[in-house]
């Protein structure tokens, strides 16, 4: 394993052209100006599995009709997914509603700052919990995502396959900049969302690479455009469903048992309608 122990000199090499990146190319987004908690995991939420372009006219519209934890822990779940539409993974919004519930139940609502207790709410995993750690609270904490996976595979292991992520880590540690890591990770993201423009992508190394699902006709597109039909009606059979979608009615059958099982719908004997309250978790 090549660099398992970095020299300083190599730290300070790496670290400035990091910097020299961000500071000549660093993206003016939104959710770096604010030192919100909120707002932050918001954003880190939204930018799960969707790209920035998508989630930057949806944050501030978000954000402008539920600001703060206790409106969204009381937002009708039709408006939330309202709201939320064309962020796509629409459970993300389920779980986010079930996190301010949790955080006002038992953190009077204040987000903690701990990974470990940021971990145990809602739709929340071990990167969007260092992330939230870092950008919001500048905790120097490890942790990986796409970006800053290609960044430490084209560095440290341009000439290797299979790369895991626990090869990355230590890397990850020994060069976070303490002083100020919530800069030092906006850094990374912004060189490593370049990377992906200018060669073919580092993270095809990587060991945990995954081509992504073809979405259209998948479970996923179908659940999204059955709830899009319910947005817009009061109740729709499943007769109605299938007509409307020109789907199979087997797959709609099975995609709306999973979205009653997920929480977003309820069923009278006349048909399907979006639930007023998601559940709580």
């Amino acid at each position: 394993m090549p660099y398992t122990l970095l020299t300083p000199r190599r730290v300070r090499s790496f670290q400035k052209k990091i910097y020299n990146h961000y500071n000549k190319y660093g993206r003016p987004l939104p959710w770096r100006r604010t030192r919100n908690p909120y707002r932050i995991l918001v954003s880190e939420i939204m930018l799960q599995q969707t790209q920035v372009e998508r989630v930057l006219n949806k944050y501030k519209e978000f954000l402008a009709a539920i600001p703060d934890f206790a409106s969204l822990a009381r937002v009708p779940l039709r408006d939330l997914l309202q709201i939320w539409s064309g962020l796509g993974y629409n459970r993300r919004a389920l779980a986010l509603q079930s996190l301010a519930k949790r955080v006002l139940t038992n953190y009077q609502g204040k987000l903690p700052s701990d990974p470990e207790k940021l971990m145990a709410l809602p739709g929340v995993g071990k990167y969007t919990a260092g992330a939230v750690a870092a950008f919001a609270f500048n905790k120097p904490v490890v942790f990986m995502d796409t970006n800053i996976r290609r960044v430490f595979i084209n560095e440290f292991f341009c000439n290797q396959e299979s790369i895991r992520d626990d090869e990355l880590f230590p890397l990850v540690a020994q060069t976070i900049d303490k002083r100020n890591p919530r800069l030092w990770y906006n850094a990374l993201m912004d060189y490593g969302s370049a990377l992906k423009h200018v060669q073919i992508n580092p993270n095809r190394k990587s060991a945990h690479y995954i081509r992504q699902k073809h979405f259209e006709n998948s479970n996923r597109h179908v659940r999204g455009m059955i709830l899009k039909m319910l947005l817009k009606e009061s109740m729709l059979t499943v007769a109605e469903v299938v007509k409307k979608t020109k789907m199979d009615r087997g797959q709609i059958k099975i995609n709306l048992v999973q979205l009653y099982k997920e929480g977003f719908i309820q069923k009278k004997r006349s048909g399907f309608f979006i639930r007023k309250n998601a559940h709580s978790s």
